[in-house]
């Protein structure tokens, strides 16, 4: 079988394998980008979504900052920002590039009401005019790679993927990013590849990375077949599982398996991922912990028919108590219903 999983450049960013992780809201901290990054297989992260709104009253600006967690080290990160403003995605693109963003990432994808109901998000794919003019006042206001993210339309009548990418293009975006369902589907339903094939056929000098419904290596290696695509995005995937991307692209490039970690591995990666945020993290400790719950519920810590960790889980007020809880569990037996 021929590679699959050729380099590519984004600009001037390498991103080598094609495999990215999804920017996600309460997800994609530093912490989590670099548990990511560290079990391997990840050619290039993006930080959680930005509100280019929120950034220009100091009501909001405070919280939005603490998500500029991205450091020297990490990189490259790429920047999500999302707005309906010209002139404020212009300045929030501004501000994360001076940042240290090397790519800036425009959302044209989420579907939550509170963003599209404004025009953000998936709502500019209702109005084309305003999205190639957001598209076009980024592209002039920075000097790094601009990428755009885009649902498959807004339902099956409005907004096409097709018809964004073509604008995105003209504008002179480094790459599009297909989410292969409609913005009303929310994450709902079977992801249709053939969005993605579509806007491949549609914009054969700009990349497109695929993105929705690959789960393991065998529908990362269906969806690059299928339609074309130079790279995939991963997101829900990868939560409780950022060993994902080194399983595909050891798949991909091999065609042997790798299993993932057994019940104590999977607590010390979860462990890993705890004390990293706590330790590098903006937001206040409280704040911190109440994110981590929600994280790290992902990693299925319990045995089987069991729940116990789970419920100390959402119990856990300290980063006292979540330490006592997971260290125990990295020297746990192994299960013998799972692989290690």
């Amino acid at each position: 079988m021929p590679p699959l999983l050729h380099p590519l450049r984004l600009g001037g960013v390498p991103v080598d394998p094609p495999l990215l992780l999804a920017p996600m809201a309460g997800q994609t901290n530093h912490a989590f980008r670099r548990i990511c990054r560290e079990q391997g297989g990840l050619g290039l992260a993006s930080s959680e979504l930005l509100s280019a709104r929120a950034l220009q009253f100091l009501s909001s600006r405070s919280r939005t900052l603490d998500l500029f967690d991205w450091t020297p080290e990490e990189g490259p990160v790429a920047v999500q920002i999302f707005g309906a403003d010209p002139q404020e995605m212009a300045e929030a693109a501004r501000r994360v590039v001076e940042a240290g963003a090397a790519l800036v990432d425009l959302n044209m994808g989420c579907w939550v009401p509170k963003v599209a109901r404004q025009g953000g998000g998936a709502g500019l794919m209702r109005d084309p005019t305003r999205a190639a003019r957001v598209l076009q006042a980024v592209v002039e206001a920075v000097e790094v790679p601009v990428t755009v993210k885009v649902r498959a339309g807004w339902d099956a009548r409005t907004g096409s993927a097709v018809e964004i990418a073509r604008l995105a293009a003209d504008c002179g975006v480094a790459a599009v990013t297909v989410h292969a369902r409609h913005a009303v589907q929310g994450f709902s339903g079977r992801a249709d590849w053939q969005a993605i094939t579509e806007v491949v056929r549609a914009i054969p000098a700009v990349p497109v990375i695929g993105n929705g419904d690959v789960t393991c290596p065998a529908e990362a290696r269906g969806m690059l077949l299928q339609t074309g695509c130079a790279g995939l995005m991963i997101g829900r995937a990868a939560l409780g599982a950022p060993w994902i991307f080194r399983q595909i692209e050891h798949e991909l490039r091999t065609g042997e398996p790798l299993p993932g970690p057994g019940l104590a591995g999977r607590a010390a990666v979860a462990l890993q991922q705890a004390r990293c945020l706590l330790a590098t993290t903006r937001m206040p400790a409280r704040r911190a912990i109440r994110e981590l719950r929600g994280q790290l519920l992902h990693y299925s810590l319990d045995l089987p028919g069991q729940t116990r960790v789970r419920e100390a889980l959402v119990r856990v007020e300290t980063p006292e108590e979540l330490d006592a809880l997971l260290a125990p569990l990295t020297t746990s037996r192994p299960d013998p219903n799972r692989p290690d």
